[in-house]
């Protein structure tokens, strides 16, 4: 179900930053403004000191696009708006102007679920300039936060297997739109059901929860209170044990859980939310299985992420379940992913394309010009490196990759290494041609893909690194226009001295 169909109808096109809105009015006022463009959108580094994202945010990328347009509260607010000698901002032909404006640009985009690099192109807009524009700031809202979480998921995921993962941060979430949204980019990155009961009706996603504190302060006696859940809700019995005294708890919930099995339930388990998480649950454990409760989970909450739960693992703890709230809903350790969407090349008069790169000082921020796609190698089991490649070179046969930050390291790829693109056509002249899937295809896509990575890039602290290279054309490309911005700057230093 996309998010159309949930609270929220699909952000309007006037969801956009200032400066999309004033370049746009000046492409129009140049007569520049279906000037044909491409744009890539793609991150510099990869979250969380890893080497990896798992792409996600697509499907809410397509409706906004499927809805695009400005009514006319939209223009008649922007009127309104005045620029520093307090005239109209806008020019009411060009409102006029984005009252007509229909979206009929190309879009190419890696599929929800697939595991992306750093500099690799997640989602390419080819048409008007004035459109790509347009479409900047809400593309890398929707990509950028989604991908970020799907990847937390994952890597939470992966500390806790083959224990399964639930995503509780709806009450620290950023918003309903943020919650909603974290929810979904969690169960891709491989959780297996949230709290958040909206986003289990909008997105399908399993839902999964039972009492609080609250309940248990609610009564004069921890007994009394589990007792009368069980009573309330015989089906659906795990027990907060930690109000008071934890294992005093335990032993509570278990007096209740034999009643409980009397009357025909059975105690589902019990969930700690505070303390030495390791020391209670094994202990809570014996408890338990000293009782015939063997099958009774243990849940964990408590602030956790992939590197506690890691720890706690280790420790021996015997917990069964996981519940993640903050750390993944907030992205906890690294709020942004910092997605960012860069011109790669212009249509000339002439029909030709003219590649376009920004330099920096700082080399990672140095963009990759041209029409860029993405190609993926493999052998029977692994993918082995991919290859950023420039689509108005031709066709491309190399087996030969280069750093885009080193130029010293490169790496020749086997001949026999299966390959396939990973951009795929969403729009063509407008028109949708993508078939939207269902999130557990998308969540499927990820694990399978994921299988597919050498376990030292998915290790937590220092990761091996993935081979992504640019094509040796390309490289060059790159290296020259490089040289020749360089050489026009130092020029123009050498005229004004």
């Amino acid at each position: 179900m996309d998010c159309s169909q949930g609270i929220f109808r699909a952000p309007p096109a006037i969801m956009t930053d200032l400066y999309q809105l004033t370049m746009a009015q000046a492409y129009w006022k140049l007569h520049r403004a279906d000037t044909e463009a491409v744009f890539h959108l793609f991150f510099r580094s990869a979250p969380f000191n890893g080497r990896y994202a798992i792409a996600a945010g697509l499907d809410h990328a397509i409706d906004f696009l499927r809805h695009f347009n400005f009514d006319q509260s939209d223009l008649d607010y922007l009127a309104t708006l005045t620029g520093n000698d307090n005239n109209p901002l806008f020019h009411q032909d060009y409102l006029h102007y984005l009252s007509n404006l229909k979206f009929s640009c190309d879009l190419d985009a890696v599929p929800e679920g697939t595991v992306v690099f750093a500099n690799e192109p997640l989602i390419r807009v080819r048409g008007p300039i004035l459109q790509c524009q347009l479409l900047e700031s809400m593309l890398l809202n929707l990509i950028n936060f989604q991908t970020l979480i799907a990847t937390k998921a994952s890597r939470i995921a992966a500390a806790a297997a083959p224990d399964p993962v639930l995503e509780f941060g709806l009450r620290r979430a950023q918003g309903l739109d943020g919650a909603l949204s974290a929810s979904r980019a969690a169960y891709i990155g491989g959780c297996a059901a949230t709290s958040n009961v909206l986003a289990g009706k909008i997105y399908d996603i399993p839902v999964k929860g039972t009492h609080a504190h609250s309940w248990i302060m609610s009564f004069d006696d921890e007994s009394v209170a589990f007792e009368a859940y069980a009573d309330a809700m015989p089906n659906n019995c795990v027990f907060l044990v930690d109000t008071y005294d934890t294992l005093t708890g335990v032993e509570r919930a278990i007096d209740v859980g034999l009643r409980l099995r009397a009357r025909g339930h059975e105690m589902v388990g019990i969930r700690l939310d505070s303390g030495d998480l390791a020391f209670l649950s094994i202990h809570a454990r014996r408890l338990l299985d000293d009782a015939g409760f063997e099958k009774a989970a243990i849940v964990a909450s408590n602030d956790l992420d992939e590197y506690l739960i890691r720890d706690l693992k280790q420790q021996g703890a015997t917990i069964a379940v996981w519940g993640v709230g903050t750390k993944l809903a907030t992205s906890h350790d690294q709020p942004a992913l910092g997605g960012v969407y860069k011109l790669g090349a212009l249509r000339q008069a002439d029909g030709s394309w003219s590649p376009r790169v920004k330099l920096s000082e700082n080399t990672v921020k140095t963009s990759i010009p041209g029409m860029l796609q993405v190609r993926r190698f493999e052998d029977t089991n692994d993918y082995v490196a991919d290859m950023i490649f420039d689509e108005l070179s031709g066709q491309n046969e190399s087996r030969r990759i280069v750093d885009p930050n080193d130029p010293t390291r490169s790496k020749d790829i086997p001949a026999n290494a299966a390959w396939h693109d990973l951009l795929v056509p969403v729009t063509r002249n407008g028109k949708f041609v993508y078939q939207n899937e269902s999130l557990d295809v998308i969540r499927n896509r990820a694990q399978n893909e994921l299988s597919q990575l050498h376990s030292g890039v998915r290790r937590l602290l220092n990761p091996h690194e993935y081979p992504v290279g640019l094509e040796p054309s390309l490289h060059t490309l790159r290296a020259q226009m490089i040289e020749k911005a360089r050489q026009s700057s130092t020029k123009s230093r050498e005229c004004e001295l």
